[in-house]
């Protein structure tokens, strides 16, 4: 919550204000997210308009998570700008706005930017996280990480042909089973 009696009722009239707060939970999704307890700095500018606040600047932080691909652990900063107006209780806005229509408030001289910055570093992060844009993953086979090991691979039969496999192998012996 910002107090906003600072700013004057003078439309053109800002302040600006920076400041650094503690997440008391996390933000994010389940692969990336900004855990809690971790800061986030705000750097805004606050500015008197005929309906209200206009609230821009950045919100930036730094994102804890894991490679979607490899699962290996990354560290990612993130910065939103945020642009908002928050309206005065007895501005036109206030009083047209539908009740299916998000405006933000001004209540009791005070602006609420929480759900607008975790919408905004929610929708910022990435919902499959690379610790490299060219990260090869996890062999599907056996797990092993593909970045340490480049030329690993492995030769699989499809099953369907493995009976002929066997046939046509020479060194799988008389383990066929069948006449030559």
């Amino acid at each position: 919550m910002i107090d906003v009696r600072s700013v004057p009722r003078r439309a053109g009239s800002m302040i600006e204000k920076a400041w650094t707060l503690q997440t008391p939970e996390r933000i994010g999704a389940e692969m990336i997210g900004i855990p809690a307890g971790a800061d986030v700095e705000f750097d805004l500018r606050l500015e008197s308009v005929n309906e209200g606040v206009l609230v821009t600047g950045t919100v930036s932080a730094v994102a804890d998570g894991q490679c979607s691909r490899c699962l290996d652990p990354l560290s990612q900063d993130v910065s939103v700008y945020l642009t908002e107006l928050f309206a005065y209780p007895d501005s036109e806005t206030d009083r047209t706005a539908e009740e299916d229509e998000e405006v933000e408030r001004i209540i009791d001289e005070r602006i609420d930017l929480e759900q607008l910055v975790i919408d905004a570093i929610a929708t910022d992060l990435p919902l499959s996280p690379l610790c490299t844009p060219d990260c090869p993953g996890l062999c599907s086979v056996c797990g092993v990480k593909l970045a340490d090991e480049p030329g690993h691979g492995h030769d699989i039969i499809d099953p369907r042909w493995a009976k002929l496999a066997d046939k046509l192998d020479p060194e799988a012996g008389d383990s066929a089973g069948g006449d030559k």
